[in-house]
């Protein structure tokens, strides 16, 4: 029996329209998409059920297709089984969307999407949010997801950004959503709470201590405000004070915020001269933003993360070698990793044996085994060790299978890390921690390009990555001297002869009468 959402979904290709499934998980949206395009049916292709027998697509379509699924696995240089399991879907026209992708493939399916390339999305919820992606039909599989402990209701908010996705200006006179109900108590349900009841209220979420930490600095950087009274009197004109009133607890939180500021030495309070000894609040007239508070508000970083980020490399031994252990414990342990990697109940015991053995190269204050942040702690010693088995060079396929990810959240990792570590750095400038920069530097560029510290020297030169940097040092080409001595034919055996013939350039050797494509990889 096949699916309602797989054949509105077939019927809306063959109406020659465009239309975007929305799932309540990743996997389910790439098991929908999967579902569809074996309904699919191009001549010469075996049928399993011939009454679904469709040829929808002209030639040429056909052809972008395999184009687009075959620049899909080329985004990594191993493609992992869900880059193959995508790349199917797409040379029928179909494709999953979520957050496990990477930035290329998601930009890829979003843009030829938009073209007209794609013919059925099915997504997450996130494709809703943010992301100019209008289409004729919108077809809501399930409106309920699983919060943990059960599957409940979806807010009606999300139900309307998802349904406002169809329908396209200007080049449709209207567009269908269509929810889909499992039975009649279901569908009454679903009509009562989506189509006819009232969305949840906003509130504004000012007051939670992160936000505002962020916008009290940028605040005091950008000379917007200079005291205390400037301070209140902004915030007095908020959303938050306009819907709560309620500006005697802001202040508490603005007052805590700013002592915290003031102990880690991001900002320094001034009394005027001329002031009353008797005003009522407990902070001098003017607040100045110290070198060091401008430059983490310039970072974009939360000031409670940059003080963690500085209290705990100003306890790293410089006599002592700074493993990688150690600084990725230390990113992945802020807030601007999160979401962390979970770790299961059974493989608890083994990240606790891993961590027991790696305890001396873990500088920060870790808590008690019965602490109940305990359990976060070893969610982020997890993700660092995801990280160091990046670093030398594992496998992309063996990591996501080992560490239960995906390609587009390791990539996410990889590129909060490299943030992360430049944050180090710049503020390792200010607090004149010079001794710990060049072990940064290193690092990120080992997190960059997914490699053991031996292949950096080659990792200098342009369309040089982790697997051509591997085969030349694997056959004794470690650095640029070794490339000069290499004989030009051996090396266009390993690495192929325009990157050969391109590399031998960068260092001063001309190659004549040879042109071939370069191909990174």
């Amino acid at each position: 029996m096949i699916e309602p959402t797989h054949k509105i979904a077939i019927n809306t290709i063959k109406k020659q329209k465009q239309g975007i499934v929305f799932n309540s998980s990743k996997s389910s949206s790439e098991k929908c998409a999967e579902d569809i395009s074996k309904l699919i049916y191009f001549d010469g292709e075996k049928q399993v059920k011939p009454e679904l027998k469709n040829e929808p697509f002209s030639l040429n379509e056909k052809k972008v297709f395999e184009y687009l699924s075959q620049q899909i696995t080329k985004d990594l240089s191993q493609p992992t089984k869900q880059c193959i399991r995508l790349a199917k879907c797409i040379k029928k026209g179909i494709a999953f969307h979520h957050s496990g992708l990477t930035s290329k493939q998601r930009k890829l399916v979003e843009d030829n999407f938009r073209n007209g390339n794609i013919k059925i999305i099915s997504a997450t919820t996130s494709l809703a949010a943010g992301l100019d992606m209008p289409a004729f039909r919108v077809i809501l599989r399930s409106l309920k997801r699983f919060t943990g402990r059960e599957y409940d209701w979806i807010p009606v908010l999300e139900y309307l950004q998802m349904s406002g996705r169809a329908g396209r200006p200007g080049k449709e006179d209207y567009g269908e959503s269509i929810a889909i109900s499992n039975n009649e108590k279901e569908y009454e349900d679903i009509y009562n709470k989506f189509l006819i009841g009232k969305p949840e209220s906003i509130y504004s979420k000012l007051a939670v201590e992160p936000t505002l930490r962020m916008y009290i600095l940028s605040l005091l950087s950008t000379q917007i405000v200079k005291n205390y009274k400037d301070l209140i009197d902004f915030f007095s004109k908020t959303f938050w004070a306009f819907q709560f009133g309620d500006m005697d607890r802001l202040k508490f939180t603005i007052d805590k915020i700013l002592n915290y500021l003031n102990d880690w030495k991001f900002i320094e309070f001034e009394k005027d001269e001329f002031s009353s000894a008797n005003k009522s609040n407990s902070f001098f007239d003017n607040i100045n933003i110290t070198k060091l508070g401008i430059r983490v508000s310039q970072l974009y970083i939360d000031p409670l993360t940059a003080n963690e980020l500085i209290e705990n490399i100003n306890k790293i031994n410089s006599e002592k070698e700074i493993l990688p252990i150690t600084l990725l414990n230390i990113i992945s342990n802020t807030i601007e990793m999160r979401p962390l990697l979970r770790v299961k109940n059974s493989e608890f015991e083994k990240i606790m044996t891993i961590f027991e053995s790696n305890k001396e190269n873990i500088i920060m204050d870790v808590p008690d085994i019965y602490d109940p942040e305990y359990k976060e702690y070893l969610n982020s010693f997890k993700t660092s060790l995801c990280l160091e088995e990046w670093i030398n060079e594992a496998g992309e396929n063996k990591i996501l299978l080992n560490y239960n990810s995906t390609p587009g959240d390791l990539r996410v990792k990889i590129e909060k890390s490299m943030w992360l570590l430049y944050c180090i750095s710049e503020i390792s400038k200010i607090v004149n921690n010079m001794k710990i920069i060049k072990d940064i530097n290193k690092l990120s560029m080992r997190i960059k390009y997914g490699v053991k510290e031996e292949l950096l020297p080659l990792l200098k030169l342009k369309y040089i990555g982790r697997v051509r940097a591997r085969v030349m040092h694997n056959n004794g080409i470690k650095n640029v001297l070794d490339i000069k001595k290499t004989d030009f034919n051996i090396l266009s055996k390993l690495i192929g002869s325009a990157i050969a013939k391109n590399i031998r350039e960068q260092i001063g050797i001309k190659e004549n009468n040879i042109s071939h494509t370069i191909n990174d990889f």
